[in-house]
């Protein structure tokens, strides 16, 4: 699938503000017949659009009361300690988001914790203690007024 098209991309939407929600109800919102809105769902999953569907979880609800970003500078800029460090990270259930990105640091994490001694001590005995970490700068999160993450 190419070039999304107004009625696939309403589809996109309304799935994901609820992708639970019935089909009959998803076509009545974008104006399709449940047959004719099925069949674009199934294209959409099919050519890889859509990925999965997920649960939204309250994160208080599960014991995690801390959130925090990161950035992380490798001290070597081998592909080799990059590939350690993504093994290392995709070990750790504090880290919930991996990015690799560009600019004067190499990775960028979201970190989920139980309060803020989980926290230190994935900080100080998990990622710190990892050869290939040459800094870490920590952000906290405060409060989260838009979050669209499924």
């Amino acid at each position: 699938m190419n070039k999304l098209d107004q009625i696939s991309e309403h589809i996109l939407r309304e799935l994901i503000r609820d992708g639970r929600i019935s089909n009959i109800e998803l076509a009545d919102r974008v104006g399709l017949s449940p047959s004719a809105c099925l069949r674009r769902v199934q294209e959409l999953e099919r050519s890889g659009v859509i990925k999965g569907y997920r649960a939204v979880l309250n994160p208080g609800a599960i014991g995690i009361g801390f959130t925090a970003y990161m950035t992380v500078g490798l001290s070597d800029h081998s592909k080799a300690s990059q590939e350690a460090f993504e093994r290392s990270v995709a070990r750790s259930p504090e880290v919930r988001e991996c990015h690799n990105v560009t600019g004067s640091v190499e990775y960028l994490l979201r970190i989920e914790a139980t309060d803020l001694a989980g926290y230190k001590h994935f900080h100080t005995e998990v990622l710190g203690a990892l050869p290939q970490v040459k800094s870490i700068t920590s952000y906290v999160v405060m409060e989260s007024p838009k979050d669209e993450r499924a």
